[in-house]
């Protein structure tokens, strides 16, 4: 609950307890805030992991600049413009800067040539002091704003945090290794292809038999795993909403969200208005676009933007990879939130969604370190695609995914609408910055070193790549990633099967193994049905023909199981115009059988090239993705 709801209140909400500290008695001496915001803004405080500078910034009650003075004043002190900050030197200490960046703490030997301390406001030098030498206990604390500081310390340690974003992960748990290993990666790889194709030319119909069966086999693999999700699924009934817990009993924390951007000068005006709808207490919210260095294009298109003081940029440096999770890595240490989010440039998420992620951890045991929502999309009517991609996502977070996490089965992530608690995710080193899917990814690693993902039902909308060739990259990029994330976790198979144990590490072997093999081996399935048609086979001397109708009802059987749980998926109101499209996904698949190909040409030679996703491409625009209403349950009525 923010301020404007509770200027509601026919009477004050202070409980009275206590006098006004020193900042409120400053700052309402100036008539800088009216008593009764304080009155307000102190209440919430009492209810919250927010400092009272903070609530009163976020709201726009008081401005940065008088509360820098505020506390200069009562500091006896003086605060510092960027300009000022530029000018002194910094003080060595021995601290991690990721912490001085953290808490916008900067030691610099001031113009008097004596240690001091330049902080945001008293509460980052309390949370500083312990880590600090001795030295600078009785130092003097200057005032400077946050992005001032942090902004500073980010140009001091420049090469230090450049090398430390990519290498965050242990070697052993990232494919960065893999950039000194080209050579050797390329000569296997040759290797393989030579034989592969010598055995062709001498064994035609065995190479033919052996991929064909080993394409059947997994085939059936996968349609076992599907059906026991479905069923594990259904069997849970509907979601369960986040319990509401009176606010009064929770303390609310800090949550802070990453919004990766490249490129994206169409759609920041949408992005800042679709945020500014979250109904989570803006003081305790820190929402942070993190901006490539040389995408100036992006950040000129958010420099004519009045951005709310809880909505800030930060500009990632410029190096390789050029990839998603290298710049989460950087801004990372920009978060001041115990709660760490993830949203993408085109997502609307559901007004209050992180009310639901609070109270969903809050209810959920330590050992749940990622809360995982729903993604769909708010363009599905556009065209054939957009409808089959939608279908997909439906399947995938409504049966899929929960039915998978019902089974006790680790699950990889989404790329956005993904929540974790942030003392895991900084235990386990973030993401691996050279993995192009490392939201699957970190899924596995954080069930490998014992941490669990929670599926909470609240939605994301996002726009559906409905052209082609946008999809193939982007779906190129995902099987790459997969790819890439299933080579690092078996580097070590029985370290994995410790990890894991028995039956996460089959489900692990399962859905990988089976995704992939049904991607690359697709055009030998899609031999058999000639057999259905009457055409002769290139295995027909091989296999009976009794065998060979059997194995074609077989796929008949399993499209049609297919199908079945296409429709349930999109069976609810915002989807039932899809069902009449369900059994068109036969024909989304080759799409995919491309995609693969093109993945692994490039994991081949370009393992860590970022194929980027071109947004904006739904039909109404801007248009179109305001007329998103949302519904009571955390979702998006689409109809």
């Amino acid at each position: 609950m923010g301020i404007s709801e509770l200027r509601h209140l026919t009477t004050s909400p202070r409980t009275g307890d206590g006098a006004p500290s020193a900042l409120e008695r400053d700052l309402l001496a100036r008539g800088t805030v009216e008593p009764g915001d304080l009155d307000r803004a102190a209440w919430v405080q009492a209810r919250s992991d927010a400092t009272l500078d903070r609530i009163l910034s976020a709201e726009g009650l008081v401005g940065e600049e008088d509360l820098l003075d505020a506390h200069a004043r009562a500091f006896k002190s003086r605060r510092l413009s960027a300009k000022d900050l530029g000018e002194l030197q910094q003080f060595r200490v021995d601290t991690d800067v990721e912490r001085l960046i953290r808490h916008a703490a900067l030691p610099v030997v001031d113009r008097d040539g004596k240690a001091a301390i330049v902080c945001c406001d008293p509460q980052s030098f309390d949370a500083i002091r312990p880590d600090l030498p001795e030295a600078l206990s009785p130092a003097r604390v200057l005032f400077a704003p946050r992005r001032a500081i942090q902004d500073r310390l980010a140009a001091l340690h420049r090469s230090e945090l450049v090398q430390a974003m990519v290498t965050r992960v242990p070697d052993v748990e990232s494919c960065r290794t893999w950039s000194q290993r080209q050579d050797r990666r390329l000569l296997v790889v040759a290797g393989v292809l030579l034989g592969l194709v010598l055995l062709t030319f001498l064994f035609p119909r065995l190479v033919f038999g052996l991929l064909a069966g080993w394409a059947v086999f997994t085939l059936l693999v996968s349609a076992c795993f599907k059906i026991a999700a479905f069923v594990a699924r259904m069997a849970a009934g509907p979601p369960a909403p986040a319990p509401a817990q009176p606010l009064r009993k929770l303390p609310l924390p800090r949550v802070s969200v990453l919004v990766p951007l490249y490129r994206e000068t169409e759609i920041v005006h949408e992005l800042v208005a679709r945020l500014t709808r979250l109904t989570y207490p803006k003081s305790l919210l820190d929402v942070i676009l993190v901006l490539e260095e040389e995408d100036g294009e992006t950040r000129d298109a958010l420099a004519e933007i009045d951005l709310p003081p809880w909505i800030r940029p930060v500009v990632v440096p410029d190096g390789e990879p050029r990839t998603k999770p290298r710049a989460m890595n950087y801004a990372l240490d920009f978060c001041d939130g115990d709660i760490i989010g993830i949203y993408d440039a085109e997502d609307a998420p559901a007004p209050d969604q992180i009310m639901q992620v609070v109270r969903g951890f809050g209810a959920a045991p330590p050992e749940v370190a990622c809360i995982q929502g729903y993604l769909d999309y708010y363009n599905p009517r556009q065209n054939w695609l957009a409808r089959c991609f939608t279908i997909e996502y439906a399947t995938w977070f409504r049966m899929m995914l929960p039915g998978m996490a019902r089974m006790g089965l680790a699950i990889p992530l989404g790329g956005t609408t993904v929540f974790m608690r942030r003392r895991a995710l900084e235990k386990l080193g973030a993401w691996d910055s050279h993995n192009v899917t490392e939201d699957a990814d970190l899924g596995f690693r954080l069930a490998r070193h014992g941490y669990r993902t929670q599926m909470l039902a609240t939605v994301t909308a996002e726009e559906a790549n409905c052209r082609p060739w946008p999809w193939i990259k982007q779906r190129s990029r995902w099987l790459k990633g997969y790819m890439t994330t299933y080579l690092v976790h078996m580097r070590r198979p029985r370290e994995l099967w410790r990890q894991l144990g028995a039956w996460r590490f089959l489900g692990f072997q399962a859905h990988f193994l089976t995704a992939l093999s049904q991607f690359f081996l697709a055009p030998f399935l899609w031999s058999f049905w000639l057999v259905l048609l009457g055409a002769p086979h290139p295995l027909d001397t091989f296999i009976p023909h009794g065998a060979m109708v059997a194995l074609g009802s077989l796929f008949l059987t399993i499209e049609v199981i297919n199908m079945t749980i296409h429709a349930t998926a999109v069976s609810g109101p915002r989807h039932r115009h899809l069902m009449l499209w369900t059994p068109t996904m036969h024909f989304y698949a080759p799409l995919g059988a491309v995609a693969a190909y093109k993945a692994l040409y490039e994991l081949v030679l370009k393992p860590f090239f970022w194929d980027k996703t071109q947004h904006g491409l739904s039909l109404g625009g801007a248009q179109g993705r305001r007329s998103i209403r949302p519904m009571s349950d955390g979702a998006f009525d689409f109809s």
